[in-house]
């Protein structure tokens, strides 16, 4: 039986074959069915085709209404481009095929055949299978860009191709990182930004603040003393002028002699440049003619942004404040991408939830996926502190020279402005897993939330360690050696006579101003209470240690003999004395123990190379150290300096009294070699809010004292 169907099959088949040779060429190509009744569908669009694939009415469309079958195209198609449809099926595709080639199923359907292959193929088994899906071609989406690892970059400890030098380089954007500042006023922003960018330039990792409320107050100054000529910058200060005038009229407007002088911002440095203040602001509105009269005129030329200008109800300021911040970040981008930055940090109030949603979408249009964003709340919850921190403002750029009982009554109306929208960092961050850092009173309660890449975990690193202790740190070089006598570098030799001498001034010298000291602070803390006076711009700085005995004082010294020797006359009944190879000076490798004159004799290459640049140089030979790598090994004694609520004296040498004062001196990279640090001259840096209080005394043998020098400079030497 299966022998007779084959043979019925192949019988079938050879005469439908020669049936379709025999066929008009006129009707090949038609869409209608001549020989088997089959239309095949092309894509869901043939033409009076049934939901069971046979072709009905050939005049019919789908829709009923009446279609045309032939097109007059010149090559015979139905209207279609003939190079889009898929080739004919011949009659042994559609003799061999099941229900996928458009044979019914059915037997209602099998006997409506009139003619052609129908009727030959009844008695032939139908195949019960599914039909093979069709694979359609597709466009692959396009493989995403590789996200680079953001591992540890480590100038003069780590190298790449990318990163020859070991920094951050230019193409590894998830490398860097953009720290957006959150917190109302007076809650230490400015003085955590200004520390943090100081540290991570330190590290040479290149880090700048972009300070909202400064650019703020530099359009609120007169256009003379504005520091851009940009047509941007002139609609800025025209916008705050109109405001401030607007805002003004709210008020009694106040007689134009009594108007304050323009705000001029304290002086602070961050890697060698100015530093800028705390504080939210403002930016462009295109200007326009505002008819002020020309009192009104006057008074904006000194333009004073009081608590009325940061109330969240005046919309007017509200724009004002927005699009300064917007305008800011612009900058902080263009600092990260073009410039070559790693870390840019906004420095504002950035209060609402709303603000920080924008601040995140727009660095995402510009910068993309990668870019790393970390938010940085500090909060205060200690009134004391908070008390404390209000009454320094007194002395920011926006108070300085006003009345500091009116000034800090118009400053607490500002903080409640901002009180009345203030969302804090939280419950939104995590569930959109957002990175994050809180610090609370300034460092006594860190929270850290999903702090990933290198720099981050520097961050915190770094933050984990801060504290608003009052206390002061002194670096001084060893006495004099006999190897200094000579002029030899390096080396491990005794204390000369003038050495010995210099260290017992110094024991007595320390003991003398830790007494004055004690005795100062004792009268700051009975003054806290009262309110503030004129001047008054230092109270004492919040701190959480007992404050009814005297602070302890370290002596941290080298492990080399000559600074040994230097601290042996301190009594450790009243110091913690305590060596540290950390402190030890840069090893000169096969030169070690050589003078400059016989390096520069002996090895003219290697002189040439360290003077062309000092920073970058390492000495030859085994132990060989440039100035990186004491940077690296300083990075602990810093964050001890800074975790410490202590007294502190580092006793060291040349090249790492250099790094110390570079680190707490915010200097340039370029600075730092080349420091004039000599001997027998004692640093005193004091922290404070808004800067490092900076003291320089010198060693006088014919008194056996230290002379205060006023107005001390760094400046830089040829050695």
């Amino acid at each position: 039986m299966t022998q007779q169907h084959s043979d019925i099959a192949r019988s079938a088949i050879i005469g439908s074959m020669s049936l379709y040779s025999s066929e008009p060429s006129s009707l090949k190509n038609q869409d209608i069915p001549q020989t088997n009744g089959v239309h095949e569908s092309n894509s869901g669009e043939a033409k009076g085709s049934s939901s069971n694939g046979l072709h009905g009415n050939s005049n019919e469309g789908v829709d009923g209404s009446a279609k045309s079958d032939v097109s007059d195209n010149s090559n015979g198609s139905d209207g279609k481009d003939s190079t889009l449809m898929p080739p004919p099926k011949s009659v042994i595709g559609r003799a061999l095929g099941s229900n996928m080639n458009g044979v019914p199923t059915d037997k209602a359907s099998l006997l409506s055949f009139s003619n052609g292959v129908g009727k030959a193929l009844t008695d032939t088994p139908i195949s019960t299978a599914p039909p093979s899906p069709q694979i359609l071609a597709r466009s692959q989406p396009p493989t995403p860009p590789r996200v680079r690892a953001t591992t540890l970059d480590i100038p003069g400890l780590t190298r790449s191709k990318a990163s020859p030098d070991g920094r951050i380089s230019q193409r590894d954007v998830g490398s860097k990182l953009v720290i957006v500042m959150v917190g109302l006023p007076a809650r230490g922003k400015s003085y955590i930004t200004k520390k943090l960018a100081r540290y991570l330039n330190w590290l040479q990792h290149d880090a700048e603040i972009f300070n909202v409320g400064e650019r703020r107050r530099l359009a609120g100054r007169s256009p003379s003393t504005g520091n851009g000529s940009s047509a941007s910058h002139k609609d800025l200060i025209d916008s705050v002028k109109r405001l401030s005038v607007s805002i003004g009229a709210m008020a009694s407007p106040p007689d134009e002699s009594t108007l304050p002088p323009a705000a001029v911002p304290t002086k602070i440095l961050v890697n060698g440049e100015e530093a800028i203040q705390d504080g939210d602001a403002p930016t462009v509105i295109p200007p326009i003619d505002t008819g002020l009269t020309a009192a009104e005129k006057a008074r904006s030329q000194s333009v004073t942004q009081s608590a009325e200008f940061f109330d969240p109800q005046n919309q007017s300021a509200v724009r004002l404040r927005e699009q300064v911040a917007l305008d800011t970040l612009d900058e902080l981008l263009d600092y990260i991408l073009e410039r070559g930055g790693s870390v840019g940090i906004l420095d504002a109030t950035n209060s609402t939830l709303e603000r920080r949603k924008a601040v995140v979408d727009h660095i995402r249009r510009r910068a993309g996926p990668e870019l790393g964003v970390l938010f940085l709340e500090s909060r205060c919850v200690d009134q004391e502190l908070l008390e404390a921190n209000m009454r320094l403002k007194l002395s920011g750029p926006d108070y300085r020279d006003q009345d500091p009982v009116q000034a800090l009554a118009d400053f607490k109306k500002r903080v409640s402005l901002y009180e009345k929208s203030y969302v804090p960092l939280g419950e939104y961050e995590e569930k959109n897993n957002m990175a994050y850092i809180q610090m609370i009173d300034v460092g006594r309660k860190i929270v850290s939330h999903q702090t990933n890449g290198f720099l981050s975990s520097q961050v915190v690193y770094y933050l984990l360690n801060f504290n608003l202790s009052p206390r002061q740190i002194w670096i001084t070089r060893h006495g004099e050696s006999k190897d200094d006598q000579v002029g030899r570098i390096g080396g491990d030799s005794d204390l000369s006579e003038n050495g010995v001498r210099y260290a017992k001034a110094l024991a007595k010298f320390i003991d003398h101003q830790r007494k004055q000291w004690e005795l100062y602070q004792r009268q700051k803390e009975l003054l806290k209470n009262f309110p503030p006076r004129p001047g008054d711009s230092t109270p004492p700085n919040p701190s959480y240690i007992p404050s009814d005995r005297p602070r302890n004082f370290c002596v941290w010294s080298s492990m080399l003999k000559r600074s040994v020797q230097t601290v042996r006359y301190f009594n450790e009944d009243e110091y913690d004395v305590k060596e540290m190879r950390m402190l030890d000076e840069l090893n000169a490798g096969k030169l070690e123990g050589m003078t400059y004159n016989e390096i520069r004799e002996k090895y003219p290459e290697e002189y040439g190379h360290r003077k062309k640049d000092k920073m970058f140089y390492r000495y030859p030979g085994p132990g060989g150290e440039g100035y990186l790598d004491i940077i690296n090994r300083l990075r602990a004694v810093i964050i001890e300096v800074e975790r410490t609520t202590d007294h502190v004296l580092l006793v060291s040498h040349r090249s790492v009294a250099r790094v110390l004062l570079a680190y707490f001196r915010g200097l340039k990279r370029d600075e730092v070699a080349d420091l004039d640090v000599p001997l027998g001259i004692v640093y005193m840096l004091e922290p404070k809010p808004y800067g490092v209080d900076f003291k320089a005394y010198r060693y006088n043998p014919a008194t056996d004292w230290f002379d205060y020098i006023p107005d001390f400079q760094l400046r830089q030497a040829s050695y």
